[in-house]
């Protein structure tokens, strides 16, 4: 079961995910045996799956991004599933109801760049692409 003290740990580390034990203590007025302790129990129930970066796509050349919902043709879905994270420029995939079935999130260098995926992927499917202009 979660508390309130673990809800202000996963609040802080989703901050910042390198915090270390004895700072994160301070801010919560624990010992940093305790935030161990706690973060241990958070991550071996599974409430904490996994850390990542948050990466800034533009500095390493990729210049748009945009999600991209999917309707896959009948009888191309199972396909689909299992070759989409073959994609580099996909970065999240998700299944969902309604007239689509895939919502991908994507980044890519430039408008060719976006052009070429889309092709790949209209073997699959009828596509929708929104291009994101800033992130709130």
């Amino acid at each position: 079961m979660v508390d309130k003290i673990d809800l202000k740990i996963i609040n802080i580390l989703k901050e910042n995910s390198r915090i270390s034990f004895a700072d994160l203590g301070r801010e919560i007025s624990l010992s940093p045996s305790s935030i161990r302790e706690r973060v241990k129990n958070l991550e071996d129930n599974e409430v904490i799956k996994k850390y990542s970066i948050d990466i800034n796509n533009k500095k390493l050349g990729y210049d748009l991004e945009a999600f991209i919902l999917l309707k896959v043709f009948p009888g191309k879905l199972k396909n689909m599933l299992s070759i989409i994270s073959s994609f580099e420029e996909v970065k999240e995939v998700h299944r969902i109801t309604g007239n689509q079935n895939i919502h991908l999130k994507i980044v890519v260098k430039d408008q060719q760049h976006l052009q070429s995926l889309l092709d790949n992927l209209m073997e699959y499917g009828d596509t929708t692409t929104f291009l994101i202009l800033s992130k709130l």
